[in-house]
């Protein structure tokens, strides 16, 4: 699966980190940035991964700010993005479960690492349940 990968500048460490532990669960990566810490507008690289999903080209993405909460706005602005602000491993479950969600965010300030990678691999277990769940997906694209 070729997940696409950014952040802004608080998040560039836990980045590196996420695009390692995703190409060692045998994932392919694009990490679209950025590369350093200097300071940077979280809605550029929301955008990147948001139209790299929504595109095709990704499958799926990973977004970090310092809340989480910039970047997952961000990318819910794009038509078929259904971004999911993970706070808690059972929330990535939940994401994919009842949502459908193709990105998760993660709070680069107020998660820790062993929390991403925990909510990373309920993620990638779980699957969509459809069923009444879809009836509610089906309702959110049309809001755009």
């Amino acid at each position: 699966m070729n997940i696409a990968v950014a952040s802004d500048h608080a998040g560039v460490e836990f980045k590196k980190d996420i695009v390692a532990w995703l190409e060692s669960h045998g994932h392919a990566c694009t990490d679209m940035g950025p590369y350093t810490e200097d300071s940077v507008d979280y809605p550029d690289y929301a955008h990147k991964v948001g139209h790299s999903v929504a595109s095709g080209e990704s499958d799926q993405g990973i977004l970090l700010c310092g809340t989480g909460i910039g970047v997952s706005i961000s990318a819910n602005k794009i038509p078929g993005i259904r971004a999911a602000l993970c706070c808690r491993p059972e929330f990535a479950t939940l994401a994919r479960q009842h949502n459908d969600a193709n990105i998760l965010c993660f709070s680069a300030r107020f998660t820790d690492l062993a929390s991403i990678h925990e909510s990373l691999d309920n993620w990638f277990s779980a699957d969509f349940e459809g069923g009444r769940h879809q009836r509610r997906v089906d309702k959110i694209d049309p809001c755009s």
